[in-house]
């Protein structure tokens, strides 16, 4: 009877483990998280919760751009929670909306983002969208070609990558090649 007790006491504890473990990596999750160059450049989708401290203390982000426009997704309160964290926790908030649907980011978006990157003060920076849209790799993708010297064809695979592996389009890889010009 005593070593049943332990036996079902152990699987209890286990069964505990696991539960908190599961809840622990959800609690963690930074939904289409990608580390382009390490210190200096990570995109993901919109950050929730404990994801923002999450970014802070294991990344030590100094910078986060949002290429959402405010009125996306008003209901989730998103906006809100990113102003507030960053402000009480010294990360500089920047706004380069693009629009969700006409997703290339045009020439003035291009060069305000190339300067933010240039400032030392900025990295690391968090570059988000809402997860699962195009606006945030093809803003990487400006700046692997414009600064970091990268062919269009290396640029086009790291954005193949950092859209889990979907194949850019014909318009996506005119627009990168354009980047070399």
């Amino acid at each position: 009877m005593e070593k049943k007790k332990r036996s079902s006491n152990g699987l209890i504890i286990i069964l505990l483990i696991t539960a908190a473990a599961i809840l622990l990596s959800r609690h963690f999750h930074i939904k289409n998280f990608h580390i382009v160059k390490p210190n200096i450049l990570y995109i993901s989708g919109q950050p929730h919760g404990m994801d923002y401290t999450r970014l802070l203390y294991k990344y030590h982000i100094a910078t986060i751009v949002n290429v959402r426009f405010s009125s996306e997704h008003r209901e989730r309160n998103w906006l809100n929670e990113e102003i507030t964290w960053v402000r009480n926790n010294g990360v500089k908030y920047i706004e380069l909306p693009i629009e969700k649907n006409n997703y290339f980011p045009n020439k003035e978006t291009q060069g305000q983002f190339l300067a933010i990157m240039a400032e030392p003060e900025n990295q690391p920076v968090l570059l988000h969208g809402s997860g699962g849209d195009k606006r945030a790799p093809l803003l990487t993708a400006v700046w692997l070609m414009k600064s970091e010297g990268l062919s269009a064809e290396e640029t086009i695979k790291i954005v193949e990558k950092l859209n889990d592996d979907r194949k850019v389009t014909r318009d996506e890889s005119k627009f990168i090649t354009q980047l070399a010009n």
